[in-house]
């Protein structure tokens, strides 16, 4: 089956049984920390996908953090610094991020997806250690305490990867270390984020000493750097677990210069690398997009990038080739046609600086400045993807439709499951953020291909 069938199916057996928003969703507003990192807002029910489909879809993510990670090789002789200012990095930032380098680009990473007309759209990469939603798999586990999924999971063999066993996997295969070793990790965020975040930091740590890890939650001006290790207060610590951005570290960079120090000197592992601003970085999708790169990359990688990535450019002046093949000036294509694109920073995140150019607000003019605006900071344009609504029934048990961000993992072993953001379709195409009310859930998938 399909994610159309799948759902069509499941929402007429919930129709059918008149079940509500708030009996589906059951006790997952109880857990702790999932109300520290989800506030509460969760969606009725899971979304499906069918095996054939999950597969492709993954492949293609493959594909292109396969095409991702040779980017610097491949387009500048393996100078990583030339890389990340490509990429749209600061000079601070490039400098971090070459210190901070490591031996591969991470497997850790969320592909953003939206689904149109049937197939996946990749909106970004978000790549390395801060990535959220990995906790996923606990809302599958409250979701599936209803005994009307419960049924439909197992009529239809559903499942999900528990993605945060598999991120400690990750930490453990990325850094060296064995099952078993059980490293002390330091869960560090950035000083001026950490009272915002420890509540559910404190959480996730009790969680990994289940799963193999000694986590302590911190942040970076605690860490301490003496006698050949790093220590948080008296314990020695093997992985510096980074929560933290690069965009953030230029608030007070002399705070990580220790630690990069001590990382260059093989004292202690940094879980992600700091390159991974650069590889997540949407100026690297547009190196992908450009088809003058084209012919560096694998059939395979070629064909799963026009299948995944919307066109995009990086806001420059002078002439750009469009999807049909014409040539047009950058600029002129994008005030004629601004409500299909979408203007974003190169490396901010959680969607900071994003301008949707359809806003029924913005005016021409503030388009054009922010055109503008955007030749002094890297910036991209991108080709406008529209999200397919699904139906998910609300606290009345009417069926009612969201727009869908779709986060597929990647991980050591492959695919890491997926989990899904949701705003309410009424709202319109709208950023994705907590101001639209934003809601989320898991993914269940076929867990093999049906019997013939």
């Amino acid at each position: 089956m399909d994610r159309e069938s799948l759902t069509a199916e499941y929402l007429g057996r919930v129709t059918g049984s008149g079940a509500k928003a708030a009996e589906l969703v059951g006790r997952l507003p109880e857990s702790e920390m999932l109300a520290a990192f989800y506030k509460g807002t969760f969606l009725s029910r899971p979304v499906f996908l069918g095996h054939a489909e999950r597969v492709r879809a993954f492949e293609d993510v493959r594909h292109v953090m396969d095409a991702l990670s040779s980017l610097p090789d491949k387009l500048f002789g393996g100078d990583f610094a030339a890389f990340a200012r490509a990429a749209g990095l600061s000079e601070p930032q490039v400098a971090a991020v070459v210190r901070g380098r490591g031996p591969a680009m991470t497997r850790q990473a969320r592909a953003d997806l939206f689904v149109q007309d049937g197939g996946f759209k990749l909106l970004e990469f978000n790549m390395g250690s801060s990535i959220g939603g990995m906790d996923n798999a606990d809302l599958a586990r409250g979701l599936l305490e209803h005994p009307l999924l419960a049924r439909f999971a197992a009529d239809h063999h559903l499942g999900y990867v528990d993605t945060l066993r598999e991120q400690v996997n990750n930490v453990l295969v990325e850094s060296g270390f064995a099952p078993g070793d059980r490293p002390v990790v330091a869960l560090a965020d950035w000083p001026s984020y950490f009272d915002n975040e420890i509540r559910y930091m404190r959480q996730l740590a009790l969680r990994w000493r289940e799963l193999g890890l000694d986590a302590h939650p911190c942040h970076v001006g605690q860490l301490e750097v003496r006698g050949g290790r790093v220590w948080l207060e008296d314990k020695p610590v093997d992985i510096v677990f980074r929560t933290f951005a690069i965009s953030q570290i230029t608030e007070a960079p002399e705070l990580l210069d220790p630690l990069l120090d001590a990382v260059q000197r093989g004292e202690v592992k940094m879980f992600t690398p700091l390159d991974t601003a650069a590889y997540a970085s949407k100026g690297a999708l547009e190196m992908l997009s450009d088809e003058a790169n084209h012919g560096l990359f694998t059939e395979e990688q070629r064909t799963s990038a026009a299948r995944l990535l919307p066109w995009t450019r990086v806001v420059r002046p002078g002439q750009v080739t469009l999807e049909n093949g014409e040539r047009a000036d950058l600029f002129d294509h994008a005030v004629e046609h601004r409500r299909e694109l979408v203007l974003k920073p190169t490396s901010l995140y959680g969607n900071r600086g994003v301008v949707l150019g359809w806003t029924p607000e913005l005016t021409d003019r503030e388009w054009r400045a922010g055109l503008d605006a955007a030749l002094d900071t890297p910036h991209v344009l991108q080709r406008r993807v529209r999200p397919t609504p699904e139906l998910f029934p609300d606290e009345n048990g009417e069926l009612k439709p969201w727009n869908l961000l779709w986060g597929m993992f990647s991980v050591v072993n492959g695919y890491g499951g997926a989990n899904v953001r949701a705003t309410a379709a009424e709202l319109g195409d709208v950023v994705m953020n907590r101001a639209h009310g934003i809601h989320s859930g898991p993914a269940l998938t076929e867990l093999s291909a049906p019997a013939e």
